[in-house]
């Protein structure tokens, strides 16, 4: 099998824990990691407001058998994030916004799936897989500090194109129909290794179940709960300093809840194995780990073809 799919994903806004919080605040109350060093204020002078991510991915799988799937999937990302930079004693006059951009080829996935049980109406499926950091981490781009300068700097974590890490992915789901009704559990996992140069990315662990309902031959539609749970980055790279929510490591990770609805369309039978997709979705719950931006919604399309 052959795919495509597209996905954008949209920012506005930020919170501490389930909290929401505005720019002026986080830059009269948040502490700022870096104070000490040259020219680091006491408190957080740059603050994101809105950020927009869209990512292509390629995939294709191959099964020898029918009980053993080898898939792998690679990605291009195109990130954007709006700023507003304070300067003064206090931190409370406006000194400008500015925009920051990365885009390139993100980490490829290589994965394995093995089915573990299998009847009349329902399955179980294990995955193992490897995430290969092809994706970079050191994207740059200018940025306007407290001062009014406007440097060319190495991005935050969350800017960047790549984990950095050989990552292990593993997954289990159990899925099952009667007619045309169906239903399903996943479990998918990101154990991240520890980075040469001291900093890796968080685990991750979502937790997804779904009901779907076909219409008719070609049509189904499906409503599906998501939970995200991850930890904050470990180590620090060291030429990331800025006096931004982004540039800490501990202001990652956190809980997420996300309520999808999705459509599935075969065009005609006599187009085999052509599949059209469609899903979107918004948070219900989002509990972050102190500052962050707070998701708005997601939405993914693709197509693939099997044959």
């Amino acid at each position: 099998m052959f795919s495509y799919r597209y996905m954008r994903m949209e920012m506005d806004g930020n919170r501490v824990n389930s909290r929401s919080i505005n720019p002026e605040d986080i830059v009269t109350t948040e502490p700022n990691r870096f104070f000490g060093l040259p020219g680091q204020p006491p408190t957080l002078r740059v603050v994101p407001t809105e950020m927009s991510m869209n990512m292509h991915m390629l995939g294709v799988m191959y099964a020898p058998s029918n009980a053993l799937t080898f898939m792998a999937m690679g990605s291009y990302q195109e990130k954007e994030m709006d700023h507003i930079t304070f300067s003064g004693g206090l931190g409370t006059t406006l000194r400008g916004t500015f925009k920051t951009q990365s885009n390139g080829i993100g980490d490829l996935k290589l994965s394995s799936l093995v089915r573990l049980y299998k009847d009349s109406s329902s399955r179980a499926i294990l995955g193992l897989g490897f995430n290969l950091p092809t994706g970079s981490t050191s994207e740059r781009d200018t940025i306007l500090t407290p001062t009014g300068a406007t440097p060319t700097v190495r991005l935050p974590y969350g800017m960047q194109n790549g984990s950095g890490t050989i990552d292990f992915l593993p997954s289990l789901t159990y899925s099952s129909n009667s007619s045309n009704l169906g239903w399903g559990v996943q479990w998918n996992g990101t154990i991240r290794t520890q980075k040469d140069n001291g900093w890796n990315l968080g685990d991750r662990h979502e937790i997804s179940g779904w009901l779907s309902y076909r219409w008719l031959d070609h049509l189904s539609s499906s409503i599906r709960l998501k939970y995200q749970s991850s930890q904050k980055i470990e180590g620090r790279d060291e030429n990331i300093t800025l006096p931004v929510q982004t540039a800490d490591p501990d202001n990652y990770g956190g809980d997420k809840v996300n309520i999808l609805f999705g459509l599935n369309w075969i065009p005609t039978p006599s187009y085999k194995g052509l599949r059209l997709s469609l899903e979107g979705g918004i948070p219900i719950h989002q509990r972050l780990n102190r500052p962050q931006m707070e998701e708005d919604f997601v939405i993914s399309t693709g197509i693939q073809y099997a044959f």
